[in-house]
């Protein structure tokens, strides 16, 4: 029988992964919000599959620029991805190798490892075919020069962005930054709940992905995991 959580999750997942039926409710939940709902005035969408980087990469991305521009992120939807894409936006989007990324979500979400990598597969199996209008990078090149990212947005789409340099200051910054978000978000106060929601890794967080590792590994699931890492060479090397 399905948790709440992960009854919760699926619906979401299964959801967001379509335009037609998630773009009519984004607009009613995020009437109010200016960065979850990409319009004809966003300037850059920053998307990718949950607890893969775009917390990072749209802190580091503002930092850059000498002016204000409009980013629209984290809503972690293939829908805001392939609608961005039919209005002419440009879109980053960041792709984190699946079981990494369905680790991340079994501690974050409290999911069963099949639903992360079912959740996994179906959003990168919907952006599949847009790939060739959007600007791509993997999690690991994200990290590690994010500026050569911020480079070939600008080469794609003719836009003339500030470039980050990533140095270990300014990642450093951007770090305080997350931090910070997650403190207004829930406060000083230590609790299992924070230190699974912040965005920067933590040592409870990684003493629970070594627990649960055996779950993701178990045999069940091989062909769920080969039919994720097909699709991750796909995506990346499209």
């Amino acid at each position: 029988m399905l948790t709440r959580e992960q009854f919760t999750y699926r619906f979401l997942y299964l959801l967001n992964a379509y335009p037609s039926f998630y773009m009519p409710v984004a607009r009613i939940r995020y009437r109010r919000s200016t960065d979850l709902l990409v319009t004809r005035d966003t300037e850059l969408v920053i998307e990718a599959f949950s607890r893969s980087g775009s917390t990072f990469a749209n802190f580091a991305f503002l930092s850059a620029q000498i002016r204000t521009v409009k980013t629209v992120h984290h809503t972690h939807a293939a829908a805001q991805i392939i609608t961005a894409v039919r209005m002419g936006i440009p879109t980053l989007v960041i792709v984190r190798p699946p079981l990494d990324a369905a680790l991340s979500h079994m501690v974050r979400f409290l999911i069963s490892p099949r639903a992360a990598l079912v959740a996994w597969i179906r959003f990168h199996e919907r952006i599949l075919p847009y790939l060739d209008r959007v600007v791509l990078t993997s999690f690991d090149a994200m990290t590690t020069d994010f500026g050569a990212v911020i480079r070939r947005i600008n080469e794609k789409f003719g836009t003339e962005f500030g470039i980050w340099q990533h140095t270990k200051e300014n990642e450093a910054q951007v770090f305080e930054q997350i931090r910070q978000r997650n403190r207004n978000r829930f406060g000083d106060a230590p609790s299992p709940v924070r230190s699974r929601a912040l965005a920067i890794p933590t040592s409870q967080r990684e003493a629970l992905k070594e627990e649960l590792q055996v779950q993701l590994q178990a045999e069940r699931l091989a062909p769920l995991r080969q039919r994720a890492q097909h699709l991750y060479t796909q995506v990346i090397n499209a």
